[in-house]
């Protein structure tokens, strides 16, 4: 009942703003004409409006698209914009009594400087700027009051659409929409406790501690809480404002390119990459440094999953369709009876035209319907765990088309992972397992005679076998199933967006 009600809040949320010509099914009904109000707002700032009634959830979802100018018309485009960090803010009687109630002491108590109004507001929390006793300047992150419960009232209500997709649409079975459903409330559940967003930001400021490309905010462990978080103030101008760049002297092509090897280091170097990466979340410093905010969400990979990525890339970059057709193949992504070259050719037909050409000329809006049929033809199932992996290079090429539309981000990319395989394949890579496998090794080896022997005498090393195969059959489908070939899962995503919207 609570599910029902919350869907004709929906429904007449977008009667209020007008939101009807988004929906071509019902915009020619009557009835609907007669019940929905004429707005005379653009369109637009229309559907921000209704997206910031519905909630954080939807906030999200717009800040997504936000970074897609290539999908969306450029009115609707720079309206979602203002989503990144422009969600009106609640009370600051309520951000200071949150404040004084998770650290224990008054405001004044806490800082020297609190400034009233907030800096930026977000859909799951907001910041306000302050100055510590002595005299550090700092950000203050604190959640929205009741943020929580709202999450959970609309991942219910979004499951509740996954499961509709999955029934009364097609290829809604195959895109495994309920398990991306799930996938992003995990996420959702580590945003919203801030200790775990400042652990992430430690951990990601230590992997960038010495690099010219990236810096990230120190972490005051004594003013953190679950709803409060207290780090370093950055200072630095807003990416998306890139006439303000170059008035600065900012080198645009040049931060475009770091940008790129920044994501492939998080993801390559380190299994450990920034998966909320719009707009509002990264400013540039004086100096041409990245300057990263937000870390409720991050992505992880292991080694297994890197290295099969890597390959997929470049086997991408070099125009190794038949490899990538294999991959999917070997990793259980199209049924065992798909014949390898009509994929490898369905693939070739899509990829080609994309290569050696400037990101100017290159629309990925297209490109990723394309891929879609394709998919759809083949059979191909979408991957629910890396969908925070596709969301953050989306929002890469988005912010490499607006930092640098002749960007070419296959020539920038390919170079990068070439070396990161030839230090990983290679002898460096070799000696690097050797030590890491080591500690295990040394209390393994000297049990096996024991284990043997034990199984042995209890008549059990058939069945012992036949464990060990299927746990490692099972962990390799697992591992397996992070690594395949990412342009065609983005195809997959669009198309669950497509459903659902």
């Amino acid at each position: 009942m609570a599910r029902l009600a919350r869907l004709l809040r929906i429904f007449r949320i977008g009667l209020r703003f007008g939101l009807l010509e988004f929906v071509p099914r019902f915009s020619g009904s009557r009835l609907i004409g007669l019940l929905a109000r004429r707005r005379d707002e653009p369109r637009g700032q229309r559907l921000r409006q209704a997206l910031e009634t519905l909630g954080p959830i939807y906030v999200k979802f717009g800040q997504v698209l936000s970074t897609r100018r290539d999908l969306l018309p450029l009115d609707i485009a720079d309206e979602l914009a203002k989503l990144q960090d422009r969600v009106p803010p609640f009370s600051s009687e309520l951000a200071v009594a949150e404040i004084e109630r998770s650290l224990g002491k008054r405001i004044d108590e806490l800082f020297s400087a609190f400034e009233q109004t907030p800096v930026a507001s977000a859909s799951i929390a907001q910041v306000h700027l302050a100055t510590l006793k002595d005299g550090r300047e700092v950000a203050v992150k604190v959640l929205r009051p009741g943020v929580e419960r709202a999450v959970a009232r609309d991942l219910e209500l979004i499951d509740t659409g996954a499961s509709l997709v999955e029934r009364l649409w097609p290829d809604g079975r195959r895109l495994r929409p309920r398990e991306v459903v799930a996938e992003f409330a995990h996420h959702l559940d580590e945003e919203l406790d801030l200790m775990r967003e400042a652990a992430n930001a430690s951990q990601l400021r230590r992997n960038f501690e010495r690099s010219p490309l990236l810096c990230v905010p120190e972490v005051y462990w004594d003013l953190c809480s679950q709803r409060v978080m207290v780090m370093e103030r950055m200072r630095g101008t807003p990416i998306s404002q890139v006439r303000l760049l170059r008035d600065k002297g900012i080198n645009i092509p040049a931060l475009a390119r770091a940008g790129v090897e920044v994501f492939f280091t998080q993801v390559f170097r380190d299994g450990f990459f920034h998966a909320d990466m719009h707009p509002g979340n990264i400013l540039v410093a004086d100096d041409g440094r990245y300057i990263a905010l937000d870390f409720g969400i991050m992505g992880t990979l292991t080694e297994r999953d890197k290295n099969y990525l890597a390959q997929n890339f470049l086997a991408f970059f070099n125009r190794d369709y038949r490899r990538v057709a294999q991959a999917h193949l070997e990793a259980g992504w199209v049924p065992a009876e798909t014949r390898l070259d009509a994929f490898e050719s369905a693939i070739r037909a899509v990829c080609e035209p994309v290569f050696a050409r400037p990101l100017k000329e290159i629309y990925f809006g297209k490109l990723l319907l394309r891929l879609f049929q394709t998919s759809r033809r083949f059979n191909v199932e979408i991957q629910p765990q890396l969908v925070m992996l596709q969301k953050t290079l989306l929002n890469i090429e988005g912010l490499g088309r607006e930092l640098d539309p002749d960007l070419d981000l296959w020539l920038t990319a390919k170079p990068y992972l070439e070396r990161w395989m030839r230090e990983q394949l290679g002898w460096r890579g070799f000696a690097r397992a050797l030590r890491q496998e080591a500690p295990l090794w040394a209390a393994t080896l000297p049990q096996i005679p024991r284990l043997v022997h034990r199984a042995l005498a209890e008549d059990r090393l058939g069945a012992l076998h036949e464990t060990l195969e299927r746990l490692a059959d099972e962990n390799a489908r697992r591992n397996d199933l992070l690594a395949a070939f990412v342009v065609i899962v983005f195809a997959g995503l669009l198309g669950l967006v497509i459903a659902l919207l």
